[in-house]
């Protein structure tokens, strides 16, 4: 398989008191900032049942169903799963809703690309280098991917006068060094004043500064992409196994990224295979036989309601993880959960926090939940709480809600209602597939610098 090398170096509470029985329900945490939560109980027989194969992710399931006929009656589901995505590429991939309009140009304005990846609902977006020769390989016409944290992260180390280091200057020099930690370490409480964030983005700083000034800081992704015809199982062990959240796919005669599979783009795929023989199969297996969840309850990362909205993205930044509970000091009560995703509030709409004197979790959450209700957005995943399920609930069930929810991960709880674990997306997609040895050879040399301890 061939190999196209990046172009960065750096890229619930203790109790739910939930009641309910121990089939047939997934629960939901919805979080009444005033009060105790309450308690919201989804039937799973509401989740429906996908019964005309129309969408172009069960045309793929259906390419897996005919694969599946076709492999050797010896052969393990588990190993006919593997044979049947190694002989998919990720062409077949349907296309991402955006995956014309998700490129930012490099002249684009922070506010600019700010207001752009809000607009898409995406985290990141690939960043084209108008600089580049109209002959550029798509190497050389892409910078990299700039990520909705790091652009908070740049602007608020550019105000902090305490940072002995520019990142101007490392950027100008070719060197990328990962300011964040030192922003995030430094006086939260001191950024987090009710009208920051109003001031922030009406500066001159943040309405001037283009998105190649940031170019290798902060929270640059690495850029590590398939080629079309890669197949779905490389990309699927990428997006599970090796952590990444989202994979570029390259047409290299065209010069340009063709599409971007997500985690929750494959769940959905998968959501919508429902019915088919090969995914009832897998999808039938409760989560206690396969071995879920990973995340027993006392490695869950969670933050208190009092605390500063920013340190749960530093939280979330340093832990490598995509959302994290929000829970009463006194309780362990959850009163909601705030997401990697959901720090696009913090500049598309700072006007809703100039009534608090510091923007604290808690704040956050209530503000955000009121100008989504003022302007009729009932779907955002902020709104959903601490959405629960428990060991007895099947695969299947859990790729629906979290399909339907349109929501990352998922809070597992016992009979009572007692926290017991973490699901998340990239767990699901690692129960579907494995590694055979030897399967990637040479296909992460020279791609990018690790830490020592890294797998990859």
């Amino acid at each position: 398989m061939g190999i196209l090398r990046n172009l960065l170096t750096d890229q619930k509470r203790g109790v739910f008191g939930v009641a309910g029985e121990k089939r047939g329900y997934l629960y939901s945490v919805v979080g009444k900032m005033a009060s105790v939560p309450e308690i919201k109980i989804v039937r799973s027989e509401s989740l429906g049942h996908r019964s005309e194969v129309s969408s172009p992710e069960a045309k793929v399931g259906m390419r897996v169903e005919d694969l599946w006929d076709e492999q050797k009656p010896q052969l393990s589901p588990n190993e006919k799963l593997n044979a049947c995505f190694e002989s998919i590429p990720v062409s077949a991939f349907p296309l991402s809703s955006h995956s014309q309009d998700i490129e930012l140009r490099s002249d684009t304005s922070l506010a600019e690309a700010v207001q752009t990846l809000s607009k898409l609902k995406v985290l990141s977006a690939p960043v084209v280098d108008v600089d580049a020769p109209e002959d550029a390989s798509w190497i050389d016409r892409y910078i990299g991917i700039v990520e909705f944290p790091g652009i908070v992260v740049w602007l608020l180390h550019q105000l902090d006068p305490t940072s002995p280091r520019s990142p101007a200057v490392a950027g100008s020099n070719g060197v990328s060094h990962d300011f964040t930690a030192d922003i995030l370490d430094n006086g939260d409480s001191a950024v987090t004043s009710g009208n920051f964030f109003e001031v922030l983005t009406s500066s001159e700083l943040y309405k001037n500064t283009k998105v190649r000034d940031i170019s290798g800081t902060f929270r640059w992704a690495p850029f590590l992409a398939l080629q079309k015809d890669n197949s779905f199982l490389t990309m699927l062990l990428l997006l599970s196994k090796y952590k990444m959240k989202s994979i570029p796919v390259v047409d290299l005669g065209e010069a340009k990224i063709e599409n971007i599979i997500t985690q929750s783009g494959v769940i959905h795929m998968l959501a919508e295979c429902a019915g088919l023989h090969w995914f009832e199969d897998w999808g039938l297996k409760t989560l206690s036989e396969v071995g879920l969840p990973i995340m027993s309850k006392d490695h869950i990362i969670k933050i208190y309601e009092d605390e500063p909205v920013l340190q749960a993205f530093k939280l979330m930044r340093r832990k490598r993880i995509g959302g994290i509970p929000v829970v009463e000091r006194k309780s362990e009560k959850p009163v909601g959960n705030i997401s990697l995703r959901d720090v696009h509030f913090l500049l598309t709409a700072p006007e809703i926090y100039h009534d608090y004197r510091s923007i604290t979790a808690k704040n956050f959450l209530v503000a955000v939940r009121e100008h989504l209700e003022k302007h009729g957005d009932t779907s955002a995943p902020i709104l959903s709480g601490v959405i629960a399920c428990t060991k007895n609930h099947t695969l299947k069930e859990l790729i629906l809600m979290l399909d339907a929810e349109k929501i990352h991960r998922m809070y597992v709880v016992d009979d009572s209602g007692n926290l017991e674990g973490l699901i998340t997306l990239r767990d699901i997609i690692a129960r579907l597939v494995h590694e055979p040895p030897g399967y990637f050879g040479d296909f992460f040399d020279g791609v990018m610098p690790l830490p020592q301890n890294y797998r990859v």
